[in-house]
This record gives C-alpha cells, structure tokens and sequence, in this order.
C-alpha cells in the first residue's frame, strides 16, 4: 500500500489489475485515514471495495493484517530467499536474504501503517500488529542461522544475531517510509542499516 496520497479506486486503462487484496488493503488505508481505525470496521472495508465481507476475510484474518499485505507477502518469501542466498557467512547471508527482499519490492508501495500511522490513530494496534509478524520473521532467521552455522536447536547467539539483523533492517524501513517521495531505495537504506550490524556480527564469530 502506498504511502502517498490516495489514488481512486478506478484506474487508467492499461495498469496491471489489482488483485482483490490491494483493492480491499486500499479501501482499508482510505477508510482509516478518513475516520480512522478505531471508528473503522471490516463491514466498511468490505462495502468500500465492492465486496462482500466474507471475501474480506478469504484474504484477511482481522483489519489490522489490511496494513500489512506487501510485508506479508514478502515475509512469506523470507524462507526461499535465505536457503538461495549465498555470503562468507551465515550472517552474511541473511543481509544478502533481505537487501534482496527490499530491493524486489516496489519503490511505490510504502507501509500506510508506518507512514501515516498518526493520521490513521492507530496507537498500540500498530505495535502489537508489527510486533506479531517481527517475531515470526525472527523465528525464521534464527533458524537458518542456527541451521546454516551448524549450532545447536535453542542457542542463545542465533536468536541474538536475528533480533540484532531484523531490528536494523525493521529500523530502515521505517525511516524510508517516513522520508517522503525523496526517499532513496529501500534496498539502498536496508543495506546501509545492516551491513554495520553484519560486520560486528562477524567480528564477534570470528573472536570465539
């Protein structure tokens, strides 16, 4: 969903379709905008893109996951991405895993949950909705670090590594979808937020 202001629902001829879930993810973002989350619900989400609420939740469990479709999406792909990425090491490899993720995503679909956040209300919602998804990619990069460094189920330096990787990569997307339509490249702004965090990471490894 893109961050900047909204575009109508009918499209000039020759853009690609949109699928059901952007044309209900951008009825979403209006609607919060116009009154907000708290007075919005999903009977509103549905009636605003033309569908029936029930096809709301063929895609959506709840409201909040309208916020975030492309973060989804690309979370879902996380997997892949870690087991084809290739670096000196495992750490390595995840930067490489999510400077690749960002630089696939595109330039004009920003988070509406991180840059319009206050217009939206959305408060603690926000939060507690990013926070379920930060710990699911968690859980997927501390178990490639753990497989891929060859240490043992539960160590304490994989779950450290991840939370210390995806909190700067977390960090840089926020800043970017905060930067306005001057924004540099998400892959650009990942990159430089990681690659400190990296070489720490591997200094450490390297002195036992």
């Amino acid at each position: 969903m893109s961050g900047e202001p909204v575009t109508p629902a009918g499209r000039p001829s020759g853009r690609p379709r949109r699928s059901s879930a952007d044309v209900l993810a951008d009825a979403a973002a209006e609607l919060f905008l116009e009154q907000g989350w708290a007075r919005t619900t999903v009977d509103q989400i549905a009636q605003r893109a033309g569908v029936s609420r029930g096809t709301f939740f063929n895609y959506f469990e709840s409201k909040a996951d309208a916020l975030w479709l492309d973060l989804d999406a690309s979370a879902a792909g996380l997997g892949d991405a870690l087991r084809a990425s290739s670096g000196s090491s495992p750490v390595r490899r995840v930067e490489a895993a999510l400077v690749g993720l960002a630089r696939r995503h595109p330039a004009d679909r920003v988070p509406w949950a991180l840059s319009q956040s206050d217009a939206m209300g959305l408060g603690d919602d926000l939060v507690s909705s990013a926070a379920v998804r930060l710990v699911r990619i968690r859980a997927t990069v501390t178990s490639f670090l753990g497989e891929a460094g060859g240490l043992p189920r539960g160590d304490v330096r994989a779950e450290v590594a991840a939370s210390a990787l995806l909190a700067a990569a977390a960090t840089a997307v926020v800043v970017w979808a905060r930067a306005g339509v001057g924004r540099r490249p998400l892959d650009e702004e990942v990159a430089a937020a990681l690659a400190p965090v990296a070489d720490g990471l591997d200094a450490q490894a390297a002195r036992g």
